[in-house]
């Protein structure tokens, strides 16, 4: 016997679904009258509702501002659907004939709240290779895929990063104006190098990868043990070789190269 939609809903559980698609389609961190408003809740339901997410590791809480965003944990469920999606379906088969070429792993990443998230990667047959990242998050400012994606994209978030300073006067932080310059360096080459950023004995090659409106969208990412990354491999092919990726893959996203 056929029974009717929503005969057996849970309203808390289709309220936590609300919330968490009103998280994902805010552009920055939201507070709990703006989300008792959008989702017509009182202000203790949706504490309740976000204490509960939180404890799950869906969301995460910003203690400053008191505000709220989706934590790490939807992110990892959410590398499962984008499997199928246009970014990774469209960056994978670059992916794949880098790692064979060069025969070292090759990443997508794409940043989130200041974070690079590692989504996808297509694995070498060495021996001897670097840790799965895959599913994993770091401050953009620690690696070579972070910094790409920044060096390639707005620079205000240098005076956002200062402004933060202030606030988490405990967290550690990078000296900015050096950052300003490796990134200014970054742009310069549009590529990033990195030893150890990402840990001990950790070599990564990162390029963005912008779309139709000139937008950095992901980076690829190369990561292999520091001792196969001589100087002259990275320089005569390695950097050569992810910088060609980019730009086919950026086309496949609709990126058109202005002529200098």
């Amino acid at each position: 016997m056929e029974r009717e939609r929503g005969t057996y809903s849970v309203q808390s559980v289709t309220k936590a679904f609300d919330l968490l698609e009103t998280l994902a389609a805010e552009e920055g961190n939201v507070t709990i009258p703006v989300l008792a408003k959008q989702l017509d809740l009182s202000r203790n339901k949706v504490f309740r509702l976000l204490a509960t997410l939180e404890e799950k590791g869906l969301i995460e809480r910003d203690e400053p501002t008191g505000t709220f965003r989706l934590g790490l944990h939807a992110f990892e469920m959410a590398q499962h659907i984008l499997k199928s999606a246009s970014l990774i379906r469209l960056a994978h088969p670059i992916m794949e004939e880098l790692a064979r070429k060069h025969d070292e792993a090759i990443y997508i990443t794409v940043m989130n709240n200041d974070e690079v998230l590692f989504l996808d990667m297509v694995d070498c047959f060495q021996q001897i290779k670097t840790v799965d990242m895959v599913g994993q998050r770091f401050p953009f400012f620690t690696n070579a895929a972070g910094k790409a994606i920044k060096a390639m994209s707005s620079t205000d978030f240098i005076d956002r990063m200062s402004r933060r300073r202030g606030a988490r006067k405990n967290t550690a932080m990078p000296d900015l104006k050096s950052l300003e310059n490796e990134l200014i360096e970054i742009r310069k080459k549009g590529v990033a190098v990195d030893f150890g950023g990402l840990g001990e004995g950790v070599c990564a090659v990162a390029v963005a990868i912008k779309d139709y409106a000139g937008k950095v969208v992901c980076a690829l990412t190369m990561l292999a043990p520091s001792f196969r990354m001589l100087q002259e491999r990275l320089e005569s092919e390695i950097i050569p070789s992810m910088l060609e990726g980019a730009e086919i893959l950026s086309m496949k996203f609709g990126y058109a190269k202005i002529p200098a």
